[in-house]
C-alpha cells in the first residue's frame, strides 16, 4: 500500500468514526427530549399517546384527592379553559398546593395523565416558563367557556 492510499484509508475511516459519534449522540439526544404539552393542546388532540411528555398548568381548586393510606394522589391540571385528570403515586413536592403551577412528567393512559414526576413551582413569583407561556392570554377565571370558546377561534 502506498502512502496516499493509507491516508486515504485513514481519511475515511476518521470520517465514518465521527459520523458515527454522531449519529449516535443525535439517537441518544432524541429519547432524552420530552415536549410540553397544556391541558388544550390534549384536549386537541395534539399530545402523543405512546411517549412520555410533560403536561403543564395549574392544579384545579378543590380537585386534589389522596387515597388514606397510601401514596396514591388525583388531582386536575387546567389552563383555564381545559382540564386533564392526573394521577400519580409518590411523594409529592413539598411546595405542591391547589391553584399553583405543576408540571408532571409522564403519559397520557385513557384519557388520565399518570405522572411519574411532579414539579412544583419553588417560590410565590417563579413560574415554570412553559407554563407561563401556556397560560399567557388564557381566560384568568376558570369556566368562562365564551373566552375559551374566542380564544380557540383566533
Amino acid at each position: 500500500m502506498n502512502a496516499r492510499r493509507k491516508r486515504m484509508v485513514m481519511v475515511a475511516a476518521i470520517v465514518t468514526g465521527v459520523s458515527l459519534a454522531a449519529w449516535l449522540g443525535t439517537k441518544a439526544y432524541q429519547g432524552n427530549v420530552m415536549f410540553f404539552f397544556d391541558p388544550s393542546q390534549i384536549a386537541a388532540g395534539e399530545a402523543p399517546q405512546d411517549r412520555r411528555f410533560r403536561l403543564g398548568g395549574m392544579v384545579e381548586k378543590g380537585s386534589v384527592q389522596k387515597t388514606a393510606g397510601t401514596l396514591d394522589i388525583e388531582f386536575v391540571v387546567t389552563d383555564f379553559c381545559h382540564t386533564v385528570p392526573v394521577a400519580y403515586s409518590g411523594i409529592l413536592p413539598d411546595l405542591f398546593r391547589e391553584g399553583q403551577g405543576v408540571v408532571a412528567h409522564g403519559r397520557l393512559q385513557n384519557g388520565k395523565f399518570v405522572a411519574d414526576e411532579i414539579l412544583a413551582k419553588h417560590d410565590e413569583k417563579y413560574m415554570p416558563p412553559q407554563v407561563a407561556k401556556s397560560l399567557e392570554g388564557k381566560p384568568a377565571a376558570a369556566g368562562n367557556a365564551e373566552a375559551c370558546a374566542k380564544l380557540a377561534r383566533s
